[in-house]
């Protein structure tokens, strides 16, 4: 009988140990996003290089505006056809990915 009590207490007290709940933990995350500053330039200011690669990738592009930043990369807006959209460059005319 005193076996059969000291099983019991062993199971019950091992269950109670699975039973426990663990504490939750949140996890805040923050996200920057830096967005660098361009200041708008005339399109004659562009650097040949980089009109020539524009020229040479996208030939019937048509430049609208052009901006350049304190490293020296330009962002182009550009019209192919019906479509608008920007492109990145260095000043020596290759393209940067963003």
């Amino acid at each position: 009988m005193k076996n059969l009590f000291l099983s019991a207490a062993i199971v019950l007290g091992g269950l109670t140990s699975f039973a426990s709940t663990s504490p939750i933990s949140n996890t805040i995350v923050k996200t920057i996003s830096i967005q660098e500053e361009y200041t708008e330039i005339k399109v004659v200011e562009l650097p040949t290089a980089v009109t020539d690669a524009l020229k040479k990738a996208y030939p019937d592009a048509v430049l609208t505006k052009a901006y350049k930043n304190a490293k020296s990369e330009y962002k182009l807006d550009v019209t192919v056809g019906d479509k608008v959209g920007s492109l990145y460059a260095n000043a020596d005319g290759s393209w940067i990915k963003k």
